[in-house]
């Protein structure tokens, strides 16, 4: 394949290379399957992307490692009966980032991150990594605002990172989720037809 266009991309092709951003991709691809695996790197690249071509600056680091480790609460590993798997992926986020060194307030940060992004919408100008994460993943997952992802830029990134039966996982997971823990933001989308949106997403077309 050629060289990406990267005025269309928006983005570099290259991930954040700082000590916590390296560590986030190590957790990631310990406990994520590759499907999992492949939707956070992606989300990174959408969230960029959108964030690039709608001018919100916001701080990489920052939302490359939250995108790595937002679905660990998903995982066999950090799943837990009681809590939704945002919060439980948001917890984690708290002590890796304590761990990798950062202040409590940045850690915390990340948390805030992961629980947001099964929230309702948070503003660009409130919170740019929540809402470009929140973007990201909608997109990702269920199809939302397609019309920000040009057909250039969906083949490089599925040429880049593939879906590899993703939309299925990814309902198992919810449905799942929906089963053991009726409150949570995942049973919600499940209840409102999440399933039948991830179907129809036009990145498993």
């Amino acid at each position: 394949m050629g060289a990406p266009n990267t005025e269309l991309i928006g983005v570099d092709a290259a991930f954040p290379q700082t000590q916590a951003a390296t560590a986030a991709v190590s957790v990631a691809t310990r406990f994520y399957s590759p499907a999992l695996l492949h939707h956070c790197f992606r989300s990174y690249l959408w969230a960029a992307k959108y964030g690039a071509a709608h001018g919100i600056a916001f701080d990489e680091e920052l939302l490359y490692v939250s995108a790595m480790l937002h679905d660990l609460g998903l995982t066999d590993a950090f799943d837990t009966h009681r809590v939704p798997f945002e919060e439980s992926g948001g917890n984690l986020a708290w002590v890796f980032g304590v761990a990798a060194g950062w202040p409590v307030e940045r850690a915390a940060r990340a948390e805030e991150i992961i629980v947001l992004h099964m929230r309702p919408d948070v503003c660009a100008a409130d919170d740019p990594e929540s809402h470009l994460l929140q973007v990201a993943t909608s997109w990702d997952v269920a199809g939302r605002r397609p019309e920000e992802f040009p057909a250039e830029l969906r083949a490089w990134m599925l040429a880049r990172h593939p879906r590899q039966g993703f939309g299925d996982e990814f309902i198992a997971s919810f449905e799942d989720q929906a089963r053991r823990k009726p409150d949570s933001a995942a049973a919600a989308s499940i209840a409102n037809n999440g399933a039948r949106r991830i179907r129809a997403n036009p990145l498993d077309g």
